[in-house]
């Protein structure tokens, strides 16, 4: 199941940019965020999608949500401009940002070759 996340869950369970310049992610598990609104098209297709890959991969990934209507704060700090926008965070290394609606074999590319697999984002 993917689980909205508000600003201050963000700052707690993934990444607290008040505190620290230097990416440092505080989860347990690699994440993937779904920044998105409530009135946008290609967010309404992309959310069964990730409804699918939280089940299938549940214990090896957590996928969270962001309302960008909501949590304004959050969607300037990462430069959101297009919805949907997907965040990629491993448990070492840096994030990736992706803009756009990606089929299911895509994400799950992502997942096995730099969340849940070894390789990191160049």
């Amino acid at each position: 199941m993917t689980i909205q996340l508000t600003t201050e869950d963000f700052k707690s369970k993934v990444f607290n940019y008040e505190t620290s310049k230097e990416w440092q992610y505080q989860g347990s598990l690699p994440a993937i965020i779904d920044f998105y609104a409530d009135w946008c098209g290609p967010c309404k297709m992309v959310a069964p999608v990730l409804e699918e890959l939280a089940k299938e991969y549940a214990g090896k990934i957590v996928i969270y949500k962001v309302d960008t209507e909501a949590e304004q704060e959050l969607s300037a700090v990462f430069g959101i401009r297009s919805i949907p926008t997907f965040l990629f965070i491993p448990i070492n290394g840096q994030p990736a940002m992706q803009p756009g609606a990606l089929p299911k074999h895509a994400f799950k590319e992502v997942i096995e070759e730099h969340l849940v697999g070894d390789k990191q984002f160049s």
